[in-house]
């Protein structure tokens, strides 16, 4: 199958599914990536905080599968937001994907609690990395309206994405909106909920229509809605299930079905954005 692909407001393109490597073991990460990308995977999401760099370059190089073929992104870790940090950590990235380039690089979270609030120079920090050819693209992750329009306003330079926890129970829309009237693509993490869509009545009586499983209908969701979407599994079934996504599609009416599911707050898997605070030791 073929998987769409989005033109950035740099005029990059991203294909609109990938696969995300969050919680793969570093041991299992090679592996789980050569898999997926003899399912067809070609976009890969990382982080620097998943301590998985490593394997996911050596998964792609066990691939055979040309560099120009594929886009790989990876994360700022919280710990590393002064501007000296960002500059040091993208090269350890660099040199443990063993790349000849980057893709995406994201700041993971704005953290607007430390570091005395400042993820602007954060933000130009980033910016200048794409100077050397070696980074195609700066985005962010977990960025509300507020934080993009500081950074924004602060270098005049647009994230490519804002990667944002998205589902049925918590559709984000507000922060999506924010984005897209910026003309920064969204990305979808936790797109299934973790799993919670799996018992939806709402979700599985459109996957009985469709004669597709509840995961497949919500990832087709997250595509009608134009966000980019990378689930997860260390199973090659799983895989194949989710990058079957592009033989059906949901009407307007669904798609709003869907929609209608939002919880608010309470549907929230991961932190705030406004408060987490997290930094590894």
């Amino acid at each position: 199958m073929s998987v769409p692909t989005i033109t950035l407001n740099n005029q990059t393109t991203i294909p609109q599914l990938g696969f995300g490597v969050f919680q793969v073991p570093p041991a299992e990460t090679a592996a789980t990536v050569a898999t997926a990308i003899s399912v067809g995977y070609r976009h890969l999401d990382t982080a620097q905080m998943y301590g998985n760099e490593e394997g996911v370059g050596q998964g792609i190089a066990a691939s055979g599968i040309p560099r120009e073929e594929l886009y790989v992104t990876t994360k700022l870790n919280n710990n590393n937001h002064r501007p000296d940090d960002v500059r040091r950590s993208f090269e350890e990235s660099f040199e443990r994907l063993g790349l000849d380039y980057i893709d995406l690089f994201l700041i993971h979270w704005p953290l607007p609690t430390r570091y005395d609030g400042d993820y602007v120079s954060t933000w130009k920090a980033m910016t200048e990395l794409t100077q050397d050819g070696r980074l195609r693209s700066v985005g962010v992750s977990n960025f509300h309206p507020e934080h993009l329009d500081r950074i924004i306003d602060a270098t005049g330079v647009l994230p490519a994405v804002n990667q944002i926890e998205a589902h049925p129970y918590l559709p984000n829309d507000e922060v999506r909106a924010a984005s897209h009237e910026r003309g920064i693509t969204v990305e979808a993490w936790s797109p299934i909920a973790q799993g919670k869509v799996m018992d939806d009545e709402v979700i599985q009586r459109l996957a009985q229509r469709h004669g597709k499983t509840p995961s497949q209908v919500t990832l087709r969701w997250h595509i009608e809605r134009g966000d980019v979407v990378f689930p997860k599994s260390m199973h090659e079934e799983r895989m194949r299930e989710n990058f079957e996504i592009f033989d059906f599609q949901l009407s307007p009416d669904e798609v709003e079905a869907i929609r209608r599911l939002d919880q608010g707050e309470a549907g929230r898997i991961g932190p705030n954005p406004e408060t987490m605070d997290w930094i590894p030791s």
